[in-house]
């Protein structure tokens, strides 16, 4: 069975790509959040629980609202499932959550914030957001590794039973905000077949 990269999208520096093409230029040089909040407003959906989440999940979910455009936001999708890799981890919202409780004198602890201290929630915001029931995986790897993630890839569709995936690098600490996201699925048609060569051309991921 042949995995194919059906479309990708590029968040970064106040940036959107998709498909290689610029969607998307922030008009303020704003910080991590605010660059979020303005391209959520540009897109013009409506999630209250978008302004809830963490920098990693409001990255995530947003890059994926472009890739799952043309997809029945309300249709369970079985066939389809998610497969995110860091470095990070989770581990600006753990450093956020370690301030409210680092004095004892004036502990503060955040239900809200521990509550994304575990870095597959982004993948839990996604799959509620478009309604995805297949397989979902978070792996924290050293550093971007194409041929690695690509083999992941193509090992976790045809054994999960899947016809589409939701994958790629996904980093959010401090200013860098870093989503080379692609859906990739099975069959004809799309951009490339998915391979490290690939990869590296269209997530530029080493």
């Amino acid at each position: 069975m042949e995995i194919r990269v059906k479309k990708y999208i590029r968040i970064s520096s106040g940036k959107v790509w998709l498909n290689g093409t610029p969607a998307f230029e922030s008009a303020q040089n704003g910080d991590g959040q605010a660059f979020l909040t303005e391209v959520y407003h540009w897109l013009g959906t409506d999630c209250r629980r978008f302004f809830k989440m963490d920098l990693l999940s409001k990255l995530g979910w947003l890059a994926s609202e472009w890739l799952m455009a043309g997809f029945d936001p309300e249709q369970p999708k079985e066939d389809t499932g998610i497969v995110f890799f860091n470095s990070c981890s989770s581990l600006d919202t753990d450093i956020r959550f370690q301030e409210t409780i680092r004095d004892r004198e004036a502990c503060f602890p955040s239900p809200a914030g521990f509550v994304y201290t575990l870095p597959n929630i982004v993948t839990g915001e996604v799959a509620i957001r478009h309604r995805i029931h297949g397989e979902t995986n978070f792996y924290v790897l050293p550093r971007p590794d194409s041929r690695r993630m690509a083999a992941i890839l193509c090992d976790t569709l045809p054994a999960a039973g899947l016809n589409y995936l939701l994958a790629g690098w996904l980093e959010a600490y401090g200013e860098t905000l870093d989503a080379r996201l692609m859906l990739c699925g099975s069959g004809d048609g799309g951009l490339c077949p998915l391979d490290a060569c690939n990869m590296k051309n269209v997530l530029l991921i080493n």
